[in-house]
């Protein structure tokens, strides 16, 4: 496997090739992030994987700082995974220059749910998206589903500029007790580690009742945060949307999604769950 540092040596590296398929990540990597180079693995060749730690989609406060830098043992598990190609730049790599022009999602989409928390984050994500895409020319990315709503924006991303990229989306790897892999669960103390899959149950809870013909979304979603709130989380939204559009459900939305996100001490978790209402949990 060959790591690169620059977008002159991952040009080089690439130049020939029309069926890269691309896994772009900030690192410190674990078994869900493994699964997205096993999926691309699927869909083209060479399979290259990014990691870059990108300042722009972290606000005032945020664990940009903090945030684990894993390079060597991240190469290992790439590397083991059957990855092809690594490109680690640096920030000056990546934005050698003030990045003034930016991507803005509407605000529809970008000050909704994670965004309406993280104010500027969906920008951040596009911007450098749509600059490794720029860099690595792939054909297909793959993206987890886990970050549902990043996942979302990067789908209207490559629609609306017209890319040729088709994204892949991965379901969500889970620890045995239902806790959805993240990096930022090394965060978590050993009783918050045990108590953070009660989210994932939540969400669970929710789907089986609009499964079961409940239709009061905001009641669900009102007596989900207040189990959590009971239980020592902050929580920042849950909600039940249409997974085909991200907005209300109506009664003609068969697919929905139920996304939380919520604070376990000074740690921040996401998690989705899609479902239809014909289909169990």
């Amino acid at each position: 496997m060959q790591v690169v540092h620059t977008a002159a040596e991952l040009r080089a590296a690439l130049a020939g090739h029309a069926g890269t398929a691309f896994v772009p990540t900030m690192g410190n990597l674990h078994a869900g992030h493994v699964s997205l180079v096993d999926l691309a693995k699927l869909h083209g060749q060479p399979v290259v994987a990014s990691i870059f730690v990108n300042p722009l989609q972290f606000g005032a406060g945020e664990d940009f700082e903090r945030y684990p830098r894993t390079l060597a043992a991240d190469c290992d598990k790439l590397a083991a995974a059957g990855c092809d190609l690594v490109f680690a730049p640096d920030i000056a790599e990546m934005y050698p220059v003030p990045q003034t022009f930016t991507v803005q999602p509407p605000e529809s989409l970008a000050n909704d749910l994670c965004g309406a928390f993280r104010p500027g984050h969906f920008s951040g994500v596009a911007t450098v998206v749509l600059k490794l895409f720029n860099l690595v020319q792939p054909r297909v990315a793959v993206f987890g589903k886990k970050d549902f709503q990043q996942l979302f924006v990067i789908r209207e991303l490559v629609r609306q500029f017209n890319l040729p990229i088709d994204i892949v989306a991965s379901d969500t790897l889970r620890e045995a007790d239902g806790l959805a892999m993240s990096s930022r669960n090394a965060y978590l103390g050993a009783s918050e580690r045990i108590q953070a899959a009660q989210l994932q149950r939540e969400l669970a809870a929710i789907a089986a009742a609009v499964q079961a013909g409940e239709r009061d979304d905001e009641a669900l979603c009102a007596n989900a945060a207040r189990h959590l709130k009971m239980a020592g989380w902050r929580v920042d939204y849950i909600a039940l949307r249409d997974a085909a559009t991200l907005q209300a459900p109506t009664a003609d939305s068969r697919r929905r999604v139920v996304l939380g996100a919520a604070w376990l001490g000074t740690t921040r978790l996401i998690d989705n769950l899609e479902f239809g209402l014909d289909v169990p949990v």
